[in-house]
């Protein structure tokens, strides 16, 4: 039995009774699995060119063709590029705010719809589909997944799974509890990283195989930090390529 899979399917049932059915958008009712209701989640834009081939920063006016924004151009990523499916916006940024700190497991059903518009809207993560390369949540550590109960990337990827038809699969474990990032710059962020990650079995196993891909999953991506320090032990272990997609471009 999963036991872990038992208890978040009963925090989600405990969830459903405080916290009922309302549209995030609109304040409506809505019914089933939903924190959006229809038409607020249709209206909710989708990442649109032109946008930075590696980052995901969108960009006012025309720009022909495939670029880097200033701030990537000199930055040399270990993963291949970063698709946010939502540029930054009020509403997903409450809802990703409310399922972390709220700890409102539901709300990561939702997001991780959301996250699947990246896979709808770019056809570079064709490939990752075809060949069903395997959805890596970026870790918590232990202490902080103890207190929010789950992990919030685990559980937008576990419903992205769902609606891509991607395997799940927990490779990477958060040996070191870091503070927080929100206020550091790039350089402070990729200090604080240092040496925090490291294989699970589950990953090394992966690994081991030499895999063509895998794609990190994260809430926002921001400076790309977390997902490029997570993105380089992947490939140092023998993962051939890694892409990041996440729900929002910070």
């Amino acid at each position: 039995m999963d036991h872990e899979a038992e208890g978040r399917g009963l925090w989600s049932k405990v969830l459903d009774l405080v916290y009922p059915g309302v549209c995030h958008g609109c304040g409506d009712g809505v019914a089933g699995n939903r924190s959006l209701c229809g038409a607020c989640h249709d209206e909710l834009p989708s990442l649109r060119e032109p946008f930075c081939r590696s980052c995901g920063e969108e960009f006012e006016g025309r720009i022909d063709g495939g670029f880097e924004c200033p701030n990537c151009r000199d930055l040399d990523f270990s993963f291949a590029f970063a698709r946010p499916a939502l540029p930054n916006h009020p509403v997903v940024l409450e809802m990703i705010h409310e399922l972390k700190y709220g700890r409102r497991i539901e709300i990561a059903t939702e997001l991780g719809r959301l996250a699947g518009r990246a896979f709808a809207d770019d056809p570079r993560l064709a490939l990752a589909l075809s060949e069903k390369w395997p959805l890596v949540p970026v870790p918590l550590h232990r202490r902080r997944r103890l207190w929010r109960y789950f992990n919030q990337a685990e559980e937008i990827s576990r419903s992205l799974g769902a609606a891509t038809g991607l395997p799940l699969c927990r490779a990477l474990l958060r040996t070191r509890s870091t503070s927080s990032q929100t206020r550091l710059s790039r350089a402070q962020r990729l200090k604080n990283l240092k040496g925090a990650f490291a294989l699970s079995k589950a990953g090394a196993a992966f690994a081991a195989a030499k895999p063509a891909g895998a794609v990190v999953v994260d809430d926002v991506f921001t400076t790309g930090a977390t997902t490029d320090e997570c993105a380089r032990l992947l490939r140092r272990s023998g993962v051939q390529k890694v892409v990041v997609v996440t729900v929002m471009r910070g």
